[in-house]
């Protein structure tokens, strides 16, 4: 009944696992702000929700509403990006020291090749790629309707989250007592691990490769800042819109910005890989390699939503077979000091 009643709501899956997941992440903080706000749970829900909106809602509107907006000129974007070829190497790099003749010969010897070429037969038709995402994201009024049932369910929550946390943790005490109980509370730390860590993260990234293409005139900036979110949103990182800047800056603008646009670039990159890694692990203490894993096979097998989805299954999976193996090495005769 319970897998039937599921196949009924499935509409509504997607908003409320979104919902869910904001909750949890925001529990906390739904907390901390009803006691500054006299005690008023109707206040702090208020406040969470406008939070939420702002953090974990608006970022991604905008995002998915600028790529769609720019969905044909990203077409045709991607259909001259195939026919390019490279052009001759400026003055400037020959007379760069000590790299600067094996600068020029590298660049003479990929001036004649086939690349684009090569890519174009190894890539899939970027425009069948844009209308992909298109038609996932779906249009304008679908996905503002996930957005508003998604806060609508986030408040209902907020609003009986102490019933909601014991409503679970009873199912999971009556699947498989103690530990069912120990997963649910897993699942939650996780869950509010990879919100926090994935979400801030390309919060970050986004603002400090965003701000470094404002600053050095990159084309198309507001374009590639909402691609860039959605990048890391995707675990795909920030290299997939900042490199190809670089290179298209070294190529046709000056070397100073195209240089400080590098800086920023491998800036985001730690950030990635430091500021992410830190966030999860706050939260879930298991392997973050698990994490990742959880992530890119969550968003392949069950679209955004598997973001989550993914690392909650591999993490409480994780745990229960580390608990399971214990047990079996606790129960099994100890043969560590006989001898043959």
């Amino acid at each position: 009944m319970i897998l039937f009643s599921l196949w009924v709501v499935r509409p509504f899956l997607p908003a409320t696992i979104w919902a869910v997941t904001i909750g949890i992440t925001t529990w906390p903080l739904l907390l901390r702000i009803q006691k500054l706000l006299w005690g008023s749970r109707g206040l702090a829900v208020s406040v969470t929700t406008l939070i939420a909106l702002i953090v974990f809602v608006l970022p991604f509107w905008l995002a998915t509403t600028t790529v769609m907006t720019h969905s044909a000129d990203l077409m045709q974007f991607g259909e001259t990006v195939m026919k390019f070829r490279l052009p001759a190497e400026p003055d400037w790099l020959a007379h760069l020291p000590l790299v600067g003749p094996k600068l020029t010969s590298l660049w003479q010897r990929f001036e004649n090749t086939r690349v684009p070429q090569l890519v174009d037969n190894m890539v899939p038709d970027t425009g069948h790629i844009i209308r992909w995402v298109l038609n996932y994201l779906g249009g304008f009024s679908m996905l503002a309707l996930q957005f508003l049932l998604t806060l609508i369910i986030m408040a209902v929550l907020h609003m009986k989250g102490e019933a909601a946390s014991a409503l679970v943790l009873d199912f999971g005490n009556a699947l498989a007592g103690q530990r069912g109980k120990d997963m649910v509370m897993l699942a939650g730390r996780t869950i509010r691990g990879v919100a926090v860590g994935v979400t801030v993260t390309a919060l970050v990234e986004t603002a400090v490769g965003g701000l470094g293409m404002k600053v050095t005139g990159v084309p198309w900036a507001s374009v590639l800042i909402a691609i860039t979110f959605i990048a890391c949103l995707l675990q795909a990182g920030p290299g997939v819109t900042l490199i190809p800047a670089v290179l298209w800056m070294y190529i046709f603008q000056s070397p100073l910005n195209a240089t400080i646009l590098l800086a920023v670039t491998i800036l985001t990159i730690v950030i990635d890989n430091v500021l992410r890694p830190y966030l999860i692990r706050k939260q879930a203490n298991v392997p973050l390699i698990l994490i990742m894993l959880g992530v890119i096979g969550g968003l392949s097998a069950f679209g955004l939503v598997g973001i989550f989805v993914g690392p909650v299954i591999l993490s409480v999976t994780y745990t229960l077979v580390k608990s399971w193996l214990a047990e079996a090495r606790a129960a099994s005769p100890t043969t560590a000091s006989a001898k043959p």
